[in-house]
């Protein structure tokens, strides 16, 4: 079974930013925010775009996918 891994919460950190305002910025709620860190949740192509568009870089940069 894969997994994705994100680094969402280091990019946060590298840019000052809390839960709520990568939310508002991507258009989720803030605990959508708090289950992807978490691993909970894997998020839609679109969500995983929306937020690597948010840091400058690729989707990969942010999301991993591991066997």
């Amino acid at each position: 079974m894969s997994l994705i891994r994100n680094r969402i919460k280091e990019y946060r950190a590298r840019h000052g930013m809390k839960q709520e305002e990568l939310a508002r910025l991507v258009g989720v709620r803030r605990e959508t925010i708090g289950n992807l860190e978490n691993g909970r949740y894997n998020p839609s192509l679109v969500l995983a775009w929306r937020i690597a568009k948010v840091f400058g870089v690729t989707i990969e940069d942010v999301f991993t996918v591991t066997d």
